[in-house]
């Protein structure tokens, strides 16, 4: 007999209850001793200061202020690397030409370009936009490239044998077959674009979640640093399901 698979409702309360107990194992080994809190603080102690926060009305401010760093950044990164990449990814000479560039900016993390953003810049926002956009845009470049190379080559020659122009295959053919594959590699970018703020917040910046971390650090407020990490967590959680019911909606057709 073939057992019946749980149900949405099962699967969501079985998530729920392994984060409560999480939970209420963290506070009782504070509460216990077994863990001082001045290196992990109890989450009555994270909550207690998150509302204080609330309170004070500093706490969202950095929040939105971290979001749209990594939003401006990441939009700029995928603005180029879409075209960019889809251009590459269908011209053997183009291909050939960028990817040595391409190959050497690949390798360098974020946090390789604050010295030369922060001379170029200083402590800006355009600053901490550049840092995103370092970061974030030769990734989604080579997502987009191989999502393009990886059509299958008869769907194009079928449609170029049907008299379309090379505008027209890229259009109705490259693009809609790719865009799936695209997007997915997006949502793991947009995670990086996360890593990439949170390191240009650490060490320059006024606001944000990497500041607030640093900030709680320099003070020994260790429920300052772990609220600044939990809130990371819930935002890039937030803009994933975001950019999930983006994704549902463009690529309704697939289903």
């Amino acid at each position: 007999m073939i057992a019946k698979p749980p149900s949405r409702a099962a699967l969501l309360g079985t998530s729920a209850a392994s984060v409560v107990l999480f939970l209420v194992v963290w506070e009782a080994c504070c509460r216990a001793g077994l863990v001082d809190p001045i290196f992990l603080p109890p989450p009555s102690a994270v909550l207690a200061k998150a509302l204080q926060m609330m309170g004070e009305g500093t706490l969202l401010g950095n929040v939105l202020a971290s979001a749209r760093r990594v939003m401006m950044g990441f939009l700029a990164a995928t603005a180029i690397a879409i075209p960019l990449g889809i251009m590459l990814g269908t011209s053997t000479y183009a291909r050939a030409a960028f990817d040595p560039i391409l190959s050497f900016l690949r390798p360098l993390p974020s946090m390789s370009w604050i010295p030369l953003s922060l001379l170029w810049f200083g402590i800006t926002e355009t600053q901490k936009y550049s840092i995103v956009f370092m970061g974030t845009f030769a990734p989604a470049l080579v997502y987009v490239i191989e999502a393009t190379r990886n059509i299958d080559p008869l769907l194009i020659r079928a449609a170029q044998n049907l008299g379309a122009s090379r505008w027209q295959v890229m259009k109705e053919v490259i693009l809609p077959g790719s865009l799936a594959q695209i997007l997915s590699g997006l949502k793991v970018i947009l995670g990086l674009a996360w890593t990439c703020v949170i390191s240009a917040e650490l060490v320059a910046a006024r606001e944000g979640l990497g500041f607030l971390i640093m900030n709680g650090k320099e003070f020994f407020q260790t429920e300052v640093v772990v609220l600044g990490m939990v809130l990371i967590s819930i935002t890039v959680l937030l803009t994933d399901f975001v950019f999930r019911l983006i994704e549902n909606r463009v690529l309704r057709w697939q289903r």
